[in-house]
């Protein structure tokens, strides 16, 4: 585990713009359970490089200038809220573990999934353009 000191800030980019954070498996399973309505957009947070300069940013970026928006927004912190992550983990598969992570359900469905590699070496614009797409498609 990360001290969370550490890892305040980087959670804060996420929380300060409307995310809920899920620590635990229970708050993940309530949440996406199947009663699930609506769509649920989760990141699966983390410490690297590519959180910091790709996938935060163009989560930010897509929440800005997308007209339709996921009903709600969801974070877990991979290597801290360990449980919530094995569940995050659980519920997307086949796709393997990966952080970040980002995955968009709808009615309790998994409808879209960006896994790490996706992320990796692509701008925060990138992906902020892609996720508005996505918004507008699913939301």
């Amino acid at each position: 585990m990360y001290p969370e000191e550490l890892i305040a800030p980087m959670r804060a980019e996420l929380s300060d713009v409307g995310f809920q954070e899920f620590k635990t498996a229970e708050q993940v399973s309530e949440h996406l359970g199947p009663n699930h309505k609506g769509t649920t957009f989760v990141v699966v947070n983390s410490v690297c490089g590519c959180a910091a300069g790709a996938a935060r940013p163009g989560v930010r970026f897509a929440l800005e200038n997308a007209s339709k928006k996921p009903t709600t927004l969801a974070t877990v912190f991979a290597g801290n809220d360990r449980e919530a992550v094995e569940k995050i983990r659980e519920i997307v598969l086949p796709y393997p573990p990966s952080s970040p992570a980002m995955a968009l359900f709808k009615d309790g469905e998994l409808v879209h999934f960006i896994e790490r590699h996706h992320i990796e070496g692509r701008s925060a614009k990138m992906i902020g353009e892609h996720l508005v797409e996505v918004f507008e498609h699913f939301c």
